[in-house]
């Protein structure tokens, strides 16, 4: 197994204490390369995942949430689960003042899907 694959199926979310938790302040964080399968056809669907978040007393560590998300890659779910997921997992983790997650999926078959869970 290579390197990266074997990263990938170790993933685990992992959180920082926040260096700021007096201040309210904003982390937008974008994933432009996001694939997961579609689990009627197989087919592959990519999307820009876009993560909005207010911090309390702790951020999320960049590498463990790539990794996280590249492990949806063979993944048979549908973009309204996956973004669901997604903000379930960051919020159980975090526990923010605000959080936001937007799945925008790229157009297959002439259909655009943007799924938006939050607060």
């Amino acid at each position: 197994m290579k390197y990266g694959k074997k990263a990938v199926s170790k993933a685990k979310l992992t959180k920082w204490p926040n260096p700021h938790p007096d201040r309210d302040y904003t982390i937008d964080i974008n994933f432009s390369e996001f694939t997961c399968l579609c689990p009627r056809s197989g087919y592959p669907d990519f999307a820009l995942i876009k993560i909005h978040y207010i911090p309390d007393k702790y951020i999320v560590e960049l590498k463990s949430l790539k990794l996280y998300l590249n492990s949806f890659r063979e993944e048979s779910i549908s973009h309204e689960s996956v973004t669901n997921k997604i903000h379930d997992d960051l919020k159980k983790l975090l526990k923010p003042r605000h959080l936001e997650i937007t799945g925008d999926f790229n157009p297959r078959g002439n259909v655009k899907t943007v799924i938006t869970v939050g607060p």
